[in-house]
């Protein structure tokens, strides 16, 4: 869920500029789960950019501080979410944990790296929302280890019902910085897109797995 347009815009914009996101309708890219895409999101490229870097981090942070605001631990989702997470944490100076998509197979055999207690009040980040799978994992696992979680924040959400719907499910809010519906007006604005292709993109987002095939 965005809240801020204005942020999502220029978010969505800054992430265009810096080709963290890239379009291409007619020619889309394939994902690891088979789906073809007309997008694709790096969010890890907004790490060597300092000015988009520090403004996502400022701007992840004031989320934090408007939905959730008595965290005590900052948790990172492995592995894109680990960086933004620790900014985050830095930024706010509060604890950071970060958690592994399944447990070590060595050693002790942790999922969650960090210090996290039972009890602490923890907010997870993410660089990227999609079917939400990976962040649910995560805060399963917290859950699991008797955190309470309050929710989760990232940079971009592709805005799929199924996330939506297994977010509600497990009861767990979640805000993002910019999505998908701020993405393609400043697409069009950068020149990146025309407008007779809006409606072929559109359409993606409603069944992504059947789109292009």
């Amino acid at each position: 869920m965005v809240i801020n347009k204005a942020i999502a815009a220029e978010v969505a914009a800054r992430l265009l500029q810096i080709k963290a996101i890239k379009l291409q309708p007619q020619n889309p890219f394939t994902w690891s789960s088979g789906w073809k895409s007309p997008i694709y999101c790096d969010n890890r490229v907004t790490l060597s950019d300092p000015g988009i870097r520090t403004y996502i981090k400022e701007s992840l942070a004031e989320l934090v501080v408007q939905h959730f605001s008595s965290v005590q631990l900052i948790a990172g989702v492995a592995t894109a979410g680990i960086a933004q997470g620790a900014m985050v944490a830095d930024g706010m100076r509060l604890p950071y944990a970060y958690v592994r998509p399944e447990p070590k197979s060595h050693g002790t055999g942790q999922q969650i790296e960090g210090r996290a207690e039972a009890g602490q009040k923890v907010v997870l980040v993410e660089d990227l929302i999609s079917t939400g799978g990976s962040s649910l994992k995560a805060a399963k696992a917290l859950r699991d280890a008797g955190l309470e979680v309050l929710g989760v924040i990232a940079i971009f959400d592709y805005g799929f019902e199924t996330a939506v719907k297994a977010f509600e499910e497990a009861g767990i809010p979640y805000y993002t910085l910019s999505n998908y519906e701020s993405l393609l007006p400043a697409a069009i604005k950068e020149g990146l897109i025309q407008e007779s292709q809006l409606a072929l993109l559109q359409e993606w987002r409603k069944a992504p797995e059947v789109w292009g095939k």
